[in-house]
């Protein structure tokens, strides 16, 4: 939640910090969900803030500025993308939207993509919780997260010894909750399974 409110961990400063110390939904500003990706091999992370929804068409949204933004300028040459994503929430290997998103993305960006979901249970080995999130929530520590631009200025400001950086941005759009996806939009995704898992590993291909 967005306001003055109290955040564990130890602070540093010449002053001290006034804030709430209960949070009350009644008492904030309103809320942001973040949807990140991190670059394995640049050790570079990518963060989108919501105000709106967490859905399957934000994530994707976010893979798409990512992207735009800064993927295809880091890779000039890339055909195909590679995404490791957890089992479960809006990039959960059983969401149709998250799916049908994917193959929308694929026909704008001309991309295959390629997608291997952790088994529900073992996403704490996404390297981008233990090399990204977990520095985000070391630098913003004990600081209310007061507004949109003090949310975004602590991520991007986030550093590690062994060069990560971040880029932050605010997504403004907004994203509807329980969006249906038919069996006939489904069946149009192209898809392939692998043989390993196929629920877990697929990819899908643009449309012809």
């Amino acid at each position: 939640m967005i306001g003055n409110f109290f955040r564990s961990g130890k602070l540093y400063t010449q002053e001290p910090i006034r804030v709430n110390d209960h949070d009350f939904v009644s008492n904030s500003d309103g809320k942001v969900a973040p949807h990140g990706l991190y670059d394995i091999y640049r050790n570079i992370g990518y963060v989108t803030l919501t105000t709106s929804h967490d859905t399957s068409e934000f994530a994707v949204n976010s893979i798409r500025n990512w992207w735009l933004n800064m993927g295809q300028i880091e890779y000039p040459n890339a055909k195909e993308l590679f995404i490791t994503a957890d089992g479960g929430g809006s990039n959960g290997y059983r969401v149709r939207l998250w799916k049908t998103e994917l193959q929308r993305l694929a026909n704008d960006l001309n991309l295959i993509i390629h997608v291997s979901h952790f088994p529900p249970g073992t996403s704490k080995w996404n390297k981008i919780e233990h090399r990204m999130f977990s520095f985000i929530s070391q630098n913003w520590r004990g600081k209310p997260l007061i507004d949109h631009v003090t949310i975004v200025s602590l991520i991007s400001n986030t550093k590690t010894k062994d060069g990560l950086e971040i880029k932050a941005v605010l997504d403004e759009n907004i994203y509807e909750k329980g969006r249906k996806v038919s069996d006939e939009e489904l069946a149009a995704v192209s898809i392939f399974k692998y043989k390993f898992h196929g629920e877990w590993n697929y990819k899908i291909t643009k449309h012809n």
